[in-house]
C-alpha cells in the first residue's frame, strides 16, 4: 500500500506518482492528505479511482471515499467505531484500523475491520504522533492479536531494507509513503519493496 503525502509530490503530478507505484507493483493506494480541504482531497481521490486499477483508500474521511467511488476508508483509533460505521457503508466497503499498542488491539479486535495496519514498526518522520517504533517482535505481538482471517499489514519508517524483517513477522504487506513517493523512481521504488 502507497499513501499520499502532498508534501512528497515536490510539484510532480500525484496522479502519474502513483500510476508509476501501481506500475511498480503497489496493489493498494491510500489517500492521505490530513490538512487539505475537503474538496481537494475529493479531487485527488476521485483522479486516482479514475486512473488506476486498484483499490483507492481514503485515510480518515468515509464521507470523501463515498463520494469519490473509493474502495473505503482507513480510520484511527480516534474516529468512530467500525461496529457503528459497518451499517452505513456499501457492501464490499473496505474498513482499515490502525493498531499502535496492545489496548488498541484489544479495542479493534470486535471491530469488523478488513485490515489491521499495524505500527509505527520503525521511526518514521511523516507521522510525528505514531508513537514509538514497534519494531519487528512488536509489530508480531500485535499482528497476533489481530481476529482470526484479517490481514495486517505494517507501515511507519519501512524502506526496501526492513520491509522483509517485518513480512517475517507476520505481515500480509506493507504500507509506505517516502519509501516510494519520496524517492525519484517511484515505480522502481515500488519494484524494490516487492523483492523483499
Amino acid at each position: 500500500m502507497v499513501l499520499t503525502d502532498p508534501v512528497l509530490f515536490k510539484g510532480r503530478d500525484p496522479v502519474t506518482l502513483c500510476r508509476s507505484a501501481v506500475r511498480g507493483g503497489a496493489t493498494i493506494i491510500q489517500v492521505r492528505w490530513k490538512d487539505g480541504a475537503a474538496s481537494e482531497v475529493l479531487q485527488l481521490a476521485q483522479a486516482l479511482v479514475s486512473a488506476l486499477p486498484v483499490p483507492v483508500l481514503v485515510n480518515d474521511r468515509v464521507d470523501i471515499a463515498l463520494a469519490a467511488g473509493a474502495a473505503g476508508p482507513h480510520r484511527g483509533q480516534d474516529d468512530a467505531p467500525l461496529d457503528r460505521l459497518r451499517p452505513y457503508v456499501p457492501p464490499g466497503f473496505l474498513l482499515g484500523v490502525s493498531v499502535g499498542t496492545v489496548d488498541e488491539a484489544a479495542r479493534a479486535r470486535s471491530w469488523p475491520a478488513d485490515y489491521w495496519s499495524v505500527g509505527p514498526c520503525f521511526p518514521t518522520a511523516n507521522k510525528p504522533d505514531a508513537g514509538p517504533a514497534l519494531g519487528p517482535d512488536g509489530f508480531a505481538e500485535l499482528a497476533r492479536l489481530a481476529p482470526e482471517g484479517v490481514p495486517v499489514i505494517g507501515i511507519g519508517g519501512i524502506t526496501a531494507a526492513n520491509a522483509a524483517e517485518i513480512v517475517r513477522a507476520g505481515a500480509a504487506g506493507v504500507a509506505v509513503i517516502g519509501a516510494v513517493l519520496g524517492a525519484p523512481d517511484p515505480e522502481a521504488a515500488a519494484r524494490a519493496l516487492i523483492a523483499v
